[in-house]
């Protein structure tokens, strides 16, 4: 009897108790200039076409040699690799993806 009693006052108390407050959490998007050639390049890899987006590969190239300067240029050659053999656009996206796979040590 006494464990019901318990049981019953734990499940009323807990409605009595203060409500916790939500808080909204923003995620703002990744500052990462390899996400977008990183995106456009799965895209390639999964089989889609070449579209209007390579007007886009100058700026693309741009970004990343900014910040790594032979990853840009992997990009570019891949880039340009992949325009001229659409063919093999999938094998040659998955290989430049490696390449500009994230790394955990520094400078490479």
């Amino acid at each position: 009897m006494l464990r019901w009693f318990t049981l019953f006052a734990v499940a009323t108390m807990a409605g009595c108790l203060p409500a916790l407050k939500e808080e909204q959490i923003e995620v703002k998007p990744s500052n990462d200039p390899l996400s977008a050639p990183r995106a456009v390049l799965e895209r390639y890899a999964r089989g889609e076409q070449v579209g209007s987006e390579v007007t886009s590969f100058p700026k693309l190239i741009e970004d990343v040699k900014a910040v790594d300067a032979a990853r840009g240029a992997a990009l570019e050659k891949g880039l340009a690799e992949i325009q001229k053999s659409p063919g093999s656009r999938a094998t040659k996206a998955k290989e430049l993806l490696k390449k500009l796979a994230p790394s955990m040590m520094p400078g490479s």
